[in-house]
């Protein structure tokens, strides 16, 4: 089930897309879903029923613009290394545990809405990631139970400053410029998808440049979920950005780097495209 959030005469709302057709959640007499609504199966099966019989009104997917599937997270807790594919691009040795690094919330922008290309930084990259968003609270969650705290998957394009990102030394900077995690276009929701089993790919301006499957995991959806929680409690509405596989442009010989009027599409199997221009400052 694709759950979105998007914008029609300037007010948002939930629905559900079915094919080209959104189904208005917000009509729904229990009003419009919660992170934690989506973790539940008996919510979810309600929302079916409502989608096969039509129940709510609907619109077109070209009559509304999609926003973000959550627009201020309470934290984006980002994983480096994660696919076997980026550490061998690297030539780096695979981490016994997960390597992780924050974005500030208010890098989070729209499908559709410009990626904003800072005037001081000259090395912008992509990076198309599995999003996974958190639906109910929990602390030392089991790995067998991980499932259980999840709302949904999304795609997030951690674009990253790079030139900051190795000066400083560290991450939290060159990742967290306002703009440098698009997200969306859906939130998917249920067991039909399988997050350790999807293509992943992004394209510039046409052009393939990843192309990996989320089987490269390092550390796979339920693994990051039991070790990060137990550092943090994670919350509905948090998110956790699951790692790039290869292909970034930063390691491309030589560097193949992000530029004003760039259109980037990063698609997961499922999911759908997520959209973005370059703009400059």
């Amino acid at each position: 089930m694709r759950f979105v959030r998007y914008t029609t005469s300037g007010t948002s709302q939930w629905g559900v897309l079915d094919d080209d057709k959104i189904h208005a959640l917000d009509a729904m007499p229990e009003g419009p879903p919660s992170y934690t609504d989506m973790v539940d199966p008996n919510y979810r099966r309600m929302v079916r029923r409502t989608v096969e019989t039509e129940a709510v009104p609907t619109l077109t997917r070209s009559s509304v613009s999609l926003l973000a599937p959550v627009p201020t997270p309470g934290k984006i807790v980002c994983v480096g290394m994660n696919y076997h594919d980026h550490v061998e691009e690297q030539d780096e040795k695979v981490s016994d545990n997960p390597l992780l690094f924050a974005k500030a919330p208010t890098t989070v922008t729209n499908p559709g809405s410009p990626i904003v290309h800072p005037a001081d930084i000259e090395q912008v990259d992509y990076e198309v990631e599995l999003g996974v968003v958190i639906g109910r609270r929990g602390k030392h969650i089991k790995r067998t139970q991980a499932q259980e705290y999840v709302a949904g998957y999304t795609i997030v394009n951690d674009v990253s400053a790079r030139d900051a990102q190795f000066s400083d030394g560290q991450f939290f900077r060159g990742k967290s410029y306002d703009t440098f995690s698009p997200m969306g276009p859906t939130l998917v929701a249920g067991d039909e998808f399988d997050p350790n089993a999807a293509g992943v790919s992004l394209r510039v301006n046409g052009t393939t440049k990843q192309s990996s499957n989320t089987e490269e995991f390092i550390f796979d959806v339920a693994d990051l979920i039991a070790y990060i929680s137990r550092a943090m409690t994670l919350r509905p509405g948090d998110v956790i950005s699951t790692g790039t596989p290869g292909g970034v442009g930063i390691f491309r010989e030589p560097p193949e780097l992000l530029e004003p009027g760039d259109t980037v599409e990063a698609e997961i199997d499922g999911i759908g495209v997520l959209e973005n221009n370059v703009v400059a400052e």
